[in-house]
C-alpha cells in the first residue's frame, strides 16, 4: 500500500518537484551544496565576520596560532583568518563572473551557428576550433603576460577562453530543437527571431548549459589560483587563494608555518570538489530520459 501511495507521488509531482527529489537522493552533493551556502555567506559577509581590515598590520611577523589570530599571521604580520575570507571573496567572484562571460558568449554563438546552419555556422566553428586547438593553459598564460595583471582582468581572460566548449553543446542541441513540431511552428507563425531563438529554444537547453557551467566554475577558480599563484593574476596586497599560497614557496613556510598555506590550499580543494559533485547531482536530476526515475 505504501508503495503504490509513493508511486502516485511519484507519478504527480511536477517536473522541478523530481528534479529537487533526485538532486537529494545524492547526499554528497546536498551536504557539498550546504557547504558551499556557508562558505559562500562567510565570504559574502567577509567584512562583518572578518576580526581585522585584511591588509592591515596586527600581530608579530609570522605568528603561530593563537586565541586572538585562529590562523596565525602572515610574513608581514596580517592576520591570515581575516584574509582567508576576502580572499575566498575574490576567488568566487573571478569563478562566478568568468563563467557568466563564457556562458553569455557560447550560449549566443551557440544559439546562432545552430539555427542559421551554413557559412554562419561554419564561420562561427571554425573560429571555435581555433579557440580550442591552442593548448588551454598556455593561451590564459600568454593572455595573462600580455595584459596588465589583476582581478578584472583575469574575469575577462577567462571569460573570454572558456566559451568554445558551451558554445558547440548549445549548437548541438540547437540543431536537434529546430527540427521540433513547435519551433516549425513558430516560424511559420511569423514569430520574431529572439523570440524563438530565446523563449523557445533557449529554455530547452537550459540544463546541459547549467551542468556545463558548473564545470567551467570549478575550473575557471583553479586557473585563477594556478594564475595568482604565479604571480600573473590577482595582485598584492589584494588577498586571493591563488596568491595566498604564493607565500609558501620556500622551504621554510612549507616545514614550520603550515597555517600559512594549508588553509587556503584546502579551501581551494573544498570549492572545487562541492562544485563538481553538486555539477554530477544536476547532471542526473535533470536527466530528461530519467527524471521520473
Amino acid at each position: 500500500m505504501t508503495m503504490k501511495k509513493n508511486e502516485r507521488d511519484i507519478a504527480s509531482e511536477s517536473y522541478y518537484q523530481t528534479v529537487i527529489r533526485r538532486f537529494k537522493r545524492h547526499h554528497l552533493a546536498a551536504a557539498s551544496l550546504v557547504i558551499l551556502v556557508i562558505l559562500g555567506g562567510a565570504a559574502l559577509f567577509a567584512p562583518l565576520i572578518a576580526p581585522y581590515h585584511p591588509d592591515e598590520i596586527v600581530g608579530t611577523f609570522g605568528g603561530a596560532p593563537c586565541r586572538e589570530f585562529w590562523l596565525g599571521t602572515d610574513p608581514i604580520g596580517r592576520d591570515v583568518f581575516s584574509r582567508l575570507l576576502y580572499a575566498m571573496r575574490v576567488s568566487l567572484l573571478v569563478g562566478i563572473m568568468a563563467t557568466l562571460i563564457s556562458t553569455v558568449i557560447g550560449v549566443i554563438l551557440g544559439l546562432l551557428a545552430g539555427y542559421f546552419g551554413g557559412i554562419a555556422d561554419m564561420i562561427i566553428m571554425r573560429f571555435t576550433d581555433m579557440v580550442m586547438s591552442f593548448p588551454y593553459i598556455l593561451l590564459v598564460l600568454v593572455a595573462a603576460a600580455i595584459f596588465k595583471p589583476g582581478m578584472w582582468s583575469i574575469i575577462l581572460i577567462l571569460g573570454f577562453v572558456d566559451w568554445p566548449g558551451i558554445a558547440r553543446l548549445v549548437r548541438g542541441n540547437v540543431l536537434s530543437l529546430r527540427e521540433t513540431n513547435f519551433v516549425k511552428g513558430s516560424i511559420v507563425a511569423g514569430m520574431p527571431l529572439p523570440h524563438i531563438l530565446f523563449s523557445e529554444i533557449l529554455p530547452n537547453t537550459v540544463a546541459p548549459i547549467l551542468i556545463y557551467a558548473t564545470s567551467v566554475l570549478a575550473l575557471s577558480m583553479l586557473d585563477e589560483a594556478a594564475l595568482s599563484f604565479l604571480a600573473l593574476g590577482v595582485q598584492p596586497p589584494t588577498a586571493s587563494l591563488g596568491n595566498m599560497l604564493n607565500g609558501a614557496q620556500s622551504l621554510t613556510v612549507l616545514t614550520q608555518q603550515p597555517w600559512l598555506w594549508v588553509p587556503p590550499g584546502l579551501l581551494i580543494v573544498i570549492l572545487v570538489m562541492a562544485i563538481n559533485f553538486i555539477g554530477d547531482a544536476l547532471r542526473d536530476a535533470l536527466d530528461p530520459n530519467s527524471v521520473k526515475g
